[in-house]
């Protein structure tokens, strides 16, 4: 089977390139191969290699900037993928599209289900939104949530400067969801594709965590395999201590049961992967 992969540099884009099954013909393309600001680099790409499935690994993923580029959001993250679904039905391919827990307003008292009503509170959140529509109904749409990788910008990655450089650093704790390794996600992917799946699906590591409780798990395990020479105090603060452009969910934990079921994948907690991923970065040295 051959998959093109869009957003080759991006995180997810990495690790679905580097867990991909032997069998299949990977084209992982940067920006400058696949743009999907361009619609016409979008329908030579897909024309020239003629692949069976298309993974959308890209985004216009920076959330505040996307309060005042809404034009630019709008293009990559929803219009785009109308102009993928098109090339992918000129010839016959499948379409794997990846959005996002900004899609919900954060108001649920239990994890969301794939069912439950989308409200965006964000330009970043509307556009993903639009992009899920513009996928269609025969598409495969992944929802995930607070996703890092070694290497690239991340949370973790962030994290790991500031405990380098401060005494003290604050993180907001009244956010609630569960952090998602993208090896963790690029697998339940291709267990997706391999049985065909459509629809739908939702998918972050398992457990809960607030951003607080993830940058101490960061500090704790960090420290324990040497990549950080000191355990630093992370202070508990709220939204309103630190204000953003951009509106964020306060609940963003997702039901991944019936996606871990149908991709043939077993519940990981995040902060086992989070271990995993850190060893990674140390390897990077």
């Amino acid at each position: 089977m051959k998959v093109l992969i869009t957003g080759a540099n991006g995180q997810l884009g990495r690790a679905l390139a580097a867990t991909a099954p032997e069998q299949h013909e990977i084209a992982a393309l940067r920006r400058a191969e696949l743009d999907l600001a361009d619609a016409n680099s979008i329908a030579s790409a897909i024309a020239e290699r003629k692949p069976d499935v298309v993974i959308n690994a890209g985004a216009y993923t920076a959330v505040d900037k996307a309060e005042s580029e809404t034009d630019l959001a709008q293009r990559i993250n929803a219009d785009a993928v109308g102009l993928l679904r098109r090339s992918c039905a000129d010839i016959g391919a499948r379409l794997v599209h990846v959005s996002t827990d900004f899609v919900f307003d954060g108001r649920a008292s239990a994890a969301y289900t794939t069912d439950d009503m989308r409200n965006p509170l964000s330009a970043y959140g509307r556009t993903k939104a639009a992009g899920e529509d513009m996928a269609g109904p025969d598409a495969l749409i992944v929802r995930t949530a607070w996703v890092y990788a070694a290497g690239g910008a991340s949370f973790v990655a962030t994290m790991l400067r500031l405990m380098r450089e401060r005494d003290e650093i604050g993180v907001v704790s009244d956010q609630i969801g569960a952090p998602t390794w993208a090896t963790s996600l690029a697998r339940t992917i291709w267990g997706l594709v391999a049985n065909g799946s459509s629809g739908i699906h939702h998918f972050s590591d398992a457990g809960v965590a607030s951003w607080y409780d993830f940058a101490v798990a960061i500090g704790e395990e960090a420290a324990a395999i040497g990549l950080i020479d000191r355990t630093i105090t992370v202070k508990p603060i709220t939204t309103e201590d630190y204000p953003t452009p951009a509106v964020r969910p306060a609940f963003s934990l997702l039901d991944s049961r019936a996606t871990r079921e149908a991709a043939g994948v077993d519940p990981v907690h995040w902060r086992e992967n989070l271990r995993h991923m850190l060893q990674e970065v140390k390897q990077l040295g």
